[in-house]
């Protein structure tokens, strides 16, 4: 028997407007990855270079592993955004030095407070290190900060919008933090957009993993580090093991139509892969086919 020629993937049923919404965002995405021995292969064996890499900081494994796998992607072609965590780094000296390696790669950098309990200097939060940064040269060309559109676990909602807007003069985008309530996120970019905060924004959703395999991943970063990502992400968890649990297909559709309009100023998808990058990928590769 001849077989014939492999089935045509489905189209999704969308409107012209969310298709090429949709469409842009999933054809030059970010990535972000775990800075753990495997990931940088991971990526150049994977993913091609139109997608942005973003490598997350980890207490244990420190701020040199984080620049470290950012290197090594940027030398293999990518566009890449190093975490900084402002409990990590000493103090001006250090940041200086950090900058000039952030600057050689392409200056982004995405500033975040860090999970340690304890500052190791001189800065105990992203402020106060967005204000260092702005301070020296040389500038650079991408600063990100994070957004929740959730409740974070002990800052009010309206203080976390006003931390926004405090960092708009140093910041030039917005990620936000993982959520699996596509309604959620929809509503918290309209609140964002009516306290006039400026900034665009990548909306942050899970990539393809399953709970074994997420639990694997988050035993290699280490004990503290694995208990403070169970902790944050038991939501994830319970809602792939429950029938018809999250689908990062069902999440990306369900942003349109309302994050297709042009005044949400929605610039793109920023995916947490958990180091599952090879299934990842074949799953955006997948969603193209069916936006064609």
């Amino acid at each position: 028997m001849i077989a014939g020629p492999p089935a045509k993937p489905s189209r999704l049923r969308l409107d012209s407007a969310s298709r090429e919404a949709l469409r842009r965002f999933l054809s030059h995405p970010r990535y972000e990855v775990l800075p753990s021995e495997e990931a940088g292969d991971l990526v150049l064996r994977n993913v091609p270079t139109e997608v942005t890499i973003t490598v997350t900081s980890s207490p244990r494994r420190g701020i040199e592993a984080t620049l470290a796998l950012a290197e090594k992607l940027a030398a293999g072609g990518y566009a890449v955004v190093p975490h900084l965590a402002a409990r990590l780094v000493r103090d001006e000296s250090h940041l200086k030095e950090i900058l000039a390696r952030l600057d050689a790669i392409g200056g982004r950098v995405f500033v975040v407070a860090g999970d340690s309990q304890e500052a190791a200097g001189e800065f105990p939060d992203s402020i106060s290190l967005l204000d260092a940064i702005a301070g020296h040269a040389p500038a650079m060309k991408e600063i990100g900060v994070t957004g929740y559109p959730e409740r974070h676990g002990f800052i009010d909602d309206d203080l976390t919008i006003q931390a926004m807007w405090d960092k708009r003069r140093q910041a030039t985008y917005i990620v936000s933090n993982l959520c699996f309530d596509v309604r959620v996120v929809k509503n918290w970019v309209a609140r964002v957009r009516k306290r006039r905060v400026p900034l665009p924004i990548f909306i942050g959703m899970a990539g393809v993993a399953d709970p074994a395999k997420l639990l694997r991943v988050s035993t290699r970063i280490g004990i503290a580090d694995s208990a403070r990502f169970l902790r944050g992400h038991t939501n994830w968890l319970m809602r792939m093991i429950q029938p018809g649990g999250y689908a990062p297909e069902r999440f990306a559709t369900g942003l349109m139509p309302e994050l297709a309009r042009p005044d949400m100023k929605v610039a793109g998808i920023h995916v947490f892969t958990f180091n599952e990058i090879e299934p990842t990928e074949q799953w955006r590769q997948q969603m193209l086919a069916r936006l064609r």
